[in-house]
């Protein structure tokens, strides 16, 4: 099934349509995307980078359509200070954004290396604050002092980000946004760091900031997965006004991981008609480099990326295999992604005549059950799939 329009390659229930689902939505500016997977990824365990690794990332993510590559941290490791220097130096399309704490050592590090945009952090919740030391005079000098070190060293645009905004004391929060606006701030980002926040709470408390901060100020939308939400918390941080969304490939990160750019993407133009900024058709391609460069790999069904989407073994759902709105939601166009037949102990007459014509072998009709019962029988005593190699000896044999 081939079709030009996004129209006609999704195949989502008509009640998304409903006027209350579709109306919240501000669909005259196009959601863009923050990517993080460089350091808020790299926090996933285990992973671990090099340079190389992060520029080939980078440069790929460029590809996909991604606004803004965060570099990095420099002053972590000498090879990450290398990472942020190639990537500035790469000349991609994407903006490339610094991190830093709300320190001056670690801006003067970017500015050093040439940054010209950062995001700068520091705790904003009585939580975070007290396992810090942290009291809350002293946030808003740092916030303050940080911004004014930053925008008046070269620093293009600064993001102001307050860690675990989302169990801030409300008030607090306001004046911290505030506070770095009026010290040079361009840009806010509302963070929900331990992935705690409701869906339609991201969507009220993104409401109430955009109310304190004035519809100039652009805002960011950074959240974790901790409850399996982290898609739908980014949705309904636009639906609530939020400009730009934050997260990563994969949806890699610490403990449950960041919201997935590509998942997000994906849910805001086919299910909300949103525009957004990425082109999809790279999202597979990109999600296995950085599988490869951090030395793990997702689950087959995972959303977008996921190695069998689109591979179907089942006879019952091979049956309908020529009609795909009958089994998919959207189409694979979408996604760059190969619709195939595979056979196993799942199977049925359907994949037998498809995998077939496939591979161009003629099984005459008296012969196809026999053939389904072998494919059968290796799949269940070896617990596997019944490769095309495997599957001509059986056409050949009988």
């Amino acid at each position: 099934m081939s079709s030009n329009t996004l129209e006609d390659k999704v195949w989502t229930a008509e009640i998304n349509q409903h006027e209350s689902i579709q109306s919240p939505f501000d669909r005259s500016k196009t959601v863009r995307f923050y990517d993080t997977t460089l350091r808020d990824g790299e926090q996933s365990v285990g992973v671990c980078f090099d340079p190389e690794e992060k520029f080939n990332i980078a440069c790929k993510l460029a590809e996909l359509g991604i606004g803004r590559i965060e570099s990095g941290f420099p002053r972590v490791s000498e090879d990450d200070t290398k990472a942020v220097e190639r990537i500035l130096a790469a000349g991609l399309s994407s903006e490339i954004w610094g991190f830093a704490r709300c320190v001056i050592a670690d801006i003067d590090a970017h500015i050093e290396l040439g940054t010209e945009y950062l995001l700068i952090e520091i705790s904003t919740s009585d939580l975070k604050m007290e396992a810090y030391g942290f009291s809350r005079e002293k946030v808003l000098e740092r916030v303050v002092n940080a911004v004014k070190h930053a925008k008046g060293n070269g620093i293009k645009k600064v993001n102001f980000f307050a860690v675990d905004s989302t169990r801030s004391d409300l008030d607090f929060l306001k004046s911290v946004y505030e506070a770095a606006l009026e010290a040079g701030a361009d840009e806010i980002s509302v963070v929900d760091t331990i992935g705690a926040c409701a869906p339609e709470a991201v969507e009220w408390l993104i409401r109430e900031v955009k109310s304190w901060v004035g519809s100039d100020i652009p805002v960011h939308w950074h959240g974790h997965n901790d409850f399996g939400l982290a898609c739908a918390s980014a949705v309904a941080a636009v639906r609530g006004g939020a400009d730009w969304i934050q997260g990563t490939i994969n949806g890699m990160g610490e403990r449950a991981g960041n919201a997935d750019i590509c998942e997000v993407a994906l849910a805001l133009k086919c299910l909300y008609n949103v525009p957004v900024e990425l082109d999809l058709t790279h999202a597979r391609e990109v999600s296995r480099l950085v599988q490869e460069a951090g030395g793990y790999k997702v689950d087959g069904w995972k959303p977008v990326v996921g190695e069998y989407l689109y591979t179907r073994e089942s006879g019952a759902v091979a049956n309908q295999f020529h009609i795909p709105a009958a089994i998919e939601p959207y189409s694979s166009d979408i996604v760059a992604a190969e619709r195939r037949i595979v056979l196993g102990k799942k199977s049925g007459l359907s994949n037998v005549d498809l995998k077939g014509k496939e591979l161009g072998l003629d099984i005459p009709e008296d012969k196809r059950g026999a053939v389904l019962q072998e494919v059968k029988d290796i799949s269940v005593k070896h617990s596997r799939l019944v490769t095309d190699d495997e599957f001509r000896e059986i056409v050949a044999a009988l």
